[in-house]
């Protein structure tokens, strides 16, 4: 086993690390606040080649592996977990999965400006109806032989207005259930496409999260991700890598926190001394470093197993609810530290503590990871 970043992975780290501090973190208190995330910053990302990092060089994408993507993850979310949500969907779920599945003229005319930030991307599974039961898609796409005819609505979709490019996953056969399902490419203006209201979130709230409604929207039958009734199978592969991503997104949560409340526990005194001094906080301490670093590790062997070519269906899974739950725990914690200034806005602990919560919940929540788990050690 070598557990040493190569020079390219500490570049991509620092390069991250530098972003997120120069320029996500001031102004990350008026963002959560206002529920916004300026389009600058997007673009920013997008030329620092956060955006399309895994995606092939032939279309505009780095190349580069799964650990420079979840270290990127990392460090943004150690920040912002608004910003890094945007790199996660746009990447994990958008840019890998036109890369991966898409046809050449797909991949020419969507994913080139998507890897590059010119372009954004939304992925569109989740429905009133339909979160955790994905099979139970209430979104239709009739064939029409040239084209289909979407109608449905999808919730919860991060970048929902902000986005140029729309993956939607609708039901075509209802009878064949999942592999009756296809996936679609949807462009931003197209007639019968209308973006609901924002979500008012508890945490990531500058990320721009809609629901959408597709009343009689016509889609181009070249506009078909894979074969006909390939759309679940896509969805399912395209967030088992997801779930990666959003692992690394609650381990940096958990690490920014961490680090707030050892700096804090440095400083504040009580009873004559630094608080790092008393026992209760030392060993707060310990725990959130112990549980952070078993989170690492656990995110760092999905990423090298997807790297490998390797079924990281399991350990992508335990990644995440793993990572999750330490997030929750961490950032909670991290607040205690902190007493009565960790419920203020601008010792940031509070933020990220609302900021993890969600990493329970999407991209499959933590009890469909455990299903995941379950058959794949049962299966053994």
């Amino acid at each position: 086993m070598d557990f040493k970043l190569t020079e390219e992975h500490i570049m991509i780290r620092d390069a991250a690390r530098d972003f997120a501090k120069t320029e996500l973190l001031p102004g990350v208190i008026e963002r959560d606040e206002k529920q916004e995330f300026p389009k600058e910053l997007v673009k920013k990302m997008g030329d620092l080649g956060f955006l399309g990092m895994m995606a092939s060089p032939e279309y505009g994408g780095g190349g580069m592996d799964t650990i420079s993507y979840i270290l990127v993850m990392e460090e943004l979310s150690k920040i912002d977990a608004s910003a890094s949500v945007m790199v996660s969907v746009n990447n994990s779920l958008v840019c890998w999965g036109l890369d991966t599945y898409g046809s050449e003229e797909q991949k020419k005319k969507y994913l080139s400006k998507l890897t590059t930030g010119e372009k954004l991307g939304a992925f569109c599974l989740s429905e009133p109806e339909a979160g955790s039961d994905a099979t139970s898609q209430r979104t239709t796409a009739i064939d029409k032989g040239d084209h289909y005819v979407l109608n449905g609505t999808k919730n919860w979709i991060t970048n929902g207005s902000s986005a140029d490019y729309y993956l939607v996953i609708a039901q075509t056969d209802r009878e064949k259930k999942h592999k009756g399902i296809n996936a679609f490419i949807l462009e931003k203006g197209v007639e019968g496409f209308e973006i609901g209201p924002k979500e008012q979130k508890m945490g990531i709230r500058g990320s721009d999260t809609h629901s959408l409604n597709f009343n009689d929207v016509k889609v181009p039958k070249e506009n078909r991700i894979g074969e006909d009734g390939f759309g679940f199978k896509f969805a399912m592969k395209t967030l088992s890598g997801g779930r990666i991503g959003i692992a690394a997104q609650a381990l940096g949560i958990a690490s920014g926190a961490y680090e707030l409340a050892l700096d804090y526990s440095k400083q504040r005194k009580a009873f004559g001394t630094e608080i790092c001094n008393h026992q209760a906080i030392a060993f707060k301490l310990a725990d959130m470093y112990t549980s952070i670093e078993a989170s690492r590790h656990m995110v760092m062997r999905a990423a090298w197993d997807k790297d490998q070519g390797q079924n990281y269906d399991l350990t992508g899974a335990m990644a995440k609810v793993y990572a999750s739950k330490t997030a929750m725990d961490v950032t909670t914690e991290a607040v205690q530290v902190h007493g009565g200034n960790g419920y203020v806005k601008e010792y940031h602990v509070e933020r990220l503590m609302r900021d993890a919560k969600i990493t329970q919940i999407y991209e499959g929540t933590s009890e469909i990871q455990k299903i995941v788990i379950s058959r794949g050690i049962l299966r053994d």
